[in-house]
């Protein structure tokens, strides 16, 4: 073992920098009511010495950890494998480090995994929670209730009960769905079909309606349901095929099931978009790209859309929010889609 240097107090700061103890505690802690030359000194004076804040002493001052809980309502398999989440944690990531916050992943994969979030939420680690991609039977909204952790969810409530206070972040899945749909009819497509995601997640249920809304007298064999990934893509473009050969149009609910539909499409000789013209959903770069042939696609800013959610977040917390919601913070908010053309439509 080696020898370590101890680590320089608070003490040491204020004796380099000529202050108190008291206003050293200021300066590091974020308080008020220190001259801007001394702040300056006090600055200076950590660099020197290399002084890192003690986090326990800290947390008693400001009664804050400077952590934040980012919980995924999603096992890992599916989290690490699928794009959105990398771009949406991105975007988290950005902003709280922008504000000198950690954040804490937390993935949920079955009853048992719900009880230890609850416990760990409960357990005052974390200043506040930011909440996505829940399922409509998903127990983590009570959990976080219960907990009394400010929270920002991800996607708009689909869970019953009291949403008074509850404070979200998404897209316009249905305009966006609309937008595609009415782009495949102005292309004179008239056999539309649709591809569902999860329908147990409202963005899956916004954007079947979206599709709706134009294709109100659509033949209900057109609608194929899948799950937002490549393998239920196919698994449903296959279905349709056998149910409705002449079909001319594709809108799949994700570029994620879009690539899963273009595969199927070209094993069974479909051209797109001659025969099949295809669009996704989400924009995910490079997916959309390098797929064949590139995809037309509805872009979400899913990186924004992490952002905004620590965003909104750690406003309600330098606000002083008390610990029943998100209270005095912005409303919700909704980002608009815009349709991306490229080849495949």
């Amino acid at each position: 073992m080696t020898d370590t240097a101890p680590r320089p107090t608070l003490e040491a700061v204020a004796a380099r920098a000529g202050v108190s103890r008291a206003t050293v505690s200021r300066v590091v802690n974020g308080g008020d009511g220190v001259r801007d030359i001394l702040v300056e000194r006090v600055r200076k004076a950590v660099e020197e010495l290399g002084y890192v804040p003690n986090q326990a002493a800290r947390s008693l001052v400001t009664r804050r950890h400077d952590a934040i809980a980012v919980v995924v309502a999603e096992p890992e398999t599916r989290v690490f494998a699928d794009p959105f989440f990398a771009l949406q944690l991105r975007g988290i990531s950005k902003e709280l480090t922008a504000h000198d916050n950690q954040l804490v992943l937390l993935l949920t994969e079955g009853r048992d995994d719900h009880a230890r979030v609850g416990r760990y939420l409960a357990g005052g680690h974390v200043d506040g929670a930011l909440v996505f991609s829940l399922h409509l039977d998903d127990p983590l909204p009570e959990l976080v209730q219960r907990a009394g952790v400010p929270t920002v969810f991800g996607g708009r409530p689909g869970w019953s009960g009291d949403r008074r206070g509850v404070v979200y972040v998404d897209s316009d899945n249905r305009g966006g769905a609309r937008d595609a749909v009415r782009h495949l009819a102005g292309l004179g497509r008239s056999r539309i079909a649709h591809i569902t995601g999860a329908l147990d997640q409202t963005s899956a249920v916004d954007r079947l309606d979206g599709y709706r809304d134009v294709m109100a007298d659509a033949d209900p064999r057109l609608i194929a349901e899948a799950d937002f990934t490549p393998a239920g893509g196919e698994r449903a473009t296959r279905e349709l095929l056998g149910r409705c050969p002449d079909l001319d149009a594709v809108f799949a609910a994700n570029d994620l099931t879009a690539s899963g539909a273009l595969r199927v499409l070209r094993e069974a000789g479909r051209r797109v978009p001659d025969d099949v013209a295809v669009i996704g959903f989400d924009d995910m770069l490079p997916l959309a790209e390098q797929t064949d042939p590139p995809l037309t696609t509805v872009r979400q800013d899913i990186e924004e859309l992490g952002r905004l959610m620590a965003r909104l977040l750690l406003r309600g917390l330098d606000r002083g929010t008390p610990q029943e919601g998100v209270g005095d913070a912005p409303s919700s908010v909704v980002l608009p889609t815009t349709l991306v053309r490229r080849a495949s439509a």
